[in-house]
């Protein structure tokens, strides 16, 4: 069977939620954000190892809670990084080049579907690189910020929308490929904002898979409402 790996990247403090609590560990109807993006990604049943990385002072407790699922797959928690590449870095290194995709996702992603994570595995089968995204519907103005007020910017340039898409997870990569754009990146003491970008920059292409506008990442209070609205709707289909 071919072994594919899931990494959730768990170890941020999500300050832009303004919250206490790190926003993966917010709950909607009392589960865990990141636990119902982690039962989003089991679901699948092209993954066969999960590993989620996560503060030292939460892997215990995280740990204990994602045993209560019980899970199909075996999950590792792992110490995550400071940034989201640290802790994806430190999943890396627990995986063996004998696993052929690895597929990361956001832990405040918890809407994507099996559908959109299957098509976006089999894309990085195709081409060793795929994520899922959606296109831009609003204008996009390119800016430079003004020296005053802080609130004001310069619009430098009008960018066709068409030629944007708002990255979304999963996004899947051929092992060897990520370790290498990883092991690139670290030795250039560059970081980017998600894994295509740090393959992007050596040079391979990288796929787009149609994503969906409910493959929201909840970042802000605003995004709770919504993700409690999306998660009601799914309770009543089902």
């Amino acid at each position: 069977m071919t072994h594919i790996t899931a990494i959730l990247p768990a170890a941020g403090l999500g300050t832009r939620m303004g919250a206490e609590t790190p926003k993966q560990f917010l709950e909607l109807d009392g589960v865990p954000i990141v636990i119902l993006s982690l039962r989003r990604i089991a679901a699948c049943p092209l993954i066969t190892e999960i590993i989620v990385a996560t503060r030292a002072d939460n892997v215990e407790r995280l740990g204990a809670r994602i045993r209560e699922e019980k899970f199909k797959q075996p999950v590792r928690v792992i110490k995550g990084g400071d940034l989201r590449q640290d802790s994806v870095a430190q999943a890396l290194k627990l995986i063996g080049d004998e696993t052929e995709l690895v597929v990361v996702h956001d832990a405040v992603r918890p809407f994507v579907t099996v559908e959109q994570i299957t098509r976006v595995i089999e894309e990085a089968r195709r081409c060793k690189a795929a994520i899922l995204g959606v296109p831009a519907m609003d204008t996009v103005k390119e800016v430079k910020r003004a020296s005053l007020p802080e609130d004001v910017a310069l619009i430098t340039a009008t960018v066709p929308r068409e030629r944007i898409v708002l990255a979304q997870t999963p996004q899947v990569f051929e092992t060897r490929l990520l370790k290498e754009a990883f092991a690139q990146a670290e030795g250039d003491g560059l970081s980017a904002s998600d894994e295509a970008g740090l393959v992007e920059r050596m040079g391979h292409d990288v796929y787009v898979v149609q994503g969906s506008e409910r493959n929201i990442k909840i970042t802000k209070p605003a995004d709770m409402d919504l993700a409690r609205f999306y998660l009601h709707a799914e309770q009543k289909k089902a």
